[in-house]
């Protein structure tokens, strides 16, 4: 089969397109015949050794959507020819991978192979975000850094649809304002003095919740426009600095920082994500909830994937197709 491969660590330059063999599969995974993956802010912190551990050669991504070729002697409720998407375990720059079953989810008709690749990540980890950490509440204002990539345009719309009164977004730069906007935000801002500009809108009493994958300063300057009783999530570090947090900040606002990680939960609680799953499903069937995919490339150009992604001028999600 056809795959991406990484034999050291660095640039785009470092993807491999190679032929390897297929994998085999044990009595609780199954094996699937892939149709698209997507990239990931993550597989860039992987590709450059920041995250991945591990022998070479190694694989990048983390979801894929497909068709289920084999299945495990102890695999009872997915079958051979299945329309799924997953998380697969070692990987999934590929023609088939592999996934264990209850990392694995079954899709409707209605969802075609290109719009479920590009909805694993974002929209699990969106819904989980909103209603699982941060409990949303009909009325409250919600802040989304990165609101113009796949996460934060998804996270608009779950925001809206689970009864944000207001949604604003922030982005890099004034020319992704618009994709944010399209997915529903009230107001879209750049990062410079954002907290300022936040108050004013809120007519200086804040936001209820802040989503945030900027860590840093970003995150530093988010405590700035969070209301009392407000909830700041941290769920990655894209600026790759460190923000520190004051105990005094905290206790007497009643205002809470919380982490969440959606790989961390793929170890170590992936039984919480079926139900998650079939919320979602029902939010992508109904129209409510679209899918931005903004950029597609083969499998073979994955380091041109891997350049656009890292130069931020990406808008949506970026697919690879594997199947041609």
């Amino acid at each position: 089969m056809k795959a991406v491969l990484l034999e050291e660590f660095g640039g785009p330059e470092v993807l491999r397109f190679k032929e390897i063999d297929i994998p085999s599969i044990n009595s609780n995974e199954v094996l699937i015949k892939v149709k698209n993956t997507s990239v990931n802010f993550a597989d860039i912190k992987n590709r450059k050794g920041k995250k991945a551990k591990g022998n070479f050669p190694l694989m990048l991504g983390l979801d894929a959507a497909g068709i289920i070729e084999q299945v495990g002697s102890n695999v009872r409720d997915l079958k051979v020819g299945q329309r799924v998407i997953a998380f697969p375990k070692n990987g999934s720059y590929a023609e088939y991978v592999v996934a264990d079953d209850i990392l694995t989810f079954p899709i409707p008709e209605e969802i075609d192979f290109r719009e479920a690749a590009a909805s694993p990540i974002v929209t699990f980890l969106s819904f989980i975000l909103l209603k699982k950490i941060s409990r949303i509440e009909k009325g409250e204002t919600v802040l989304v850094h990165s609101a113009s990539g796949g996460v934060g345009t998804t996270a608009i719309q779950l925001a809206k649809m689970l009864g944000a009164s207001t949604v604003i977004g922030t982005v890099g730069n004034e020319n992704k304002s618009t994709i944010a906007k399209e997915a529903g935000a009230d107001y879209v801002f750049t990062y410079e003095s954002f907290s300022e500009k936040v108050n004013a809108v809120t007519g200086n009493k804040g936001v209820n919740i802040i989503l945030d994958s900027m860590a840093g300063k970003v995150s530093e300057e988010s405590l700035e426009c969070l209301a009392p009783y407000g909830r700041l999530v941290h769920f990655g570090n894209s600026s790759g600095q460190v923000g520190t947090f004051k105990t005094k900040d905290l206790h007497s606002s009643c205002r809470s920082v919380l982490g969440f990680s959606l790989g961390s939960t793929r170890k170590k609680r992936p039984y919480l994500l079926k139900e998650v799953a079939e919320e979602v499903f029902d939010c992508l069937t109904s129209g409510k909830l679209k899918i931005k995919i903004g950029h597609e490339f083969d499998l073979k150009d994955s380091a041109n994937a891997h350049t656009l992604m890292e130069s931020r001028q990406h808008l949506g999600k970026i697919l690879l197709n594997v199947e041609q």
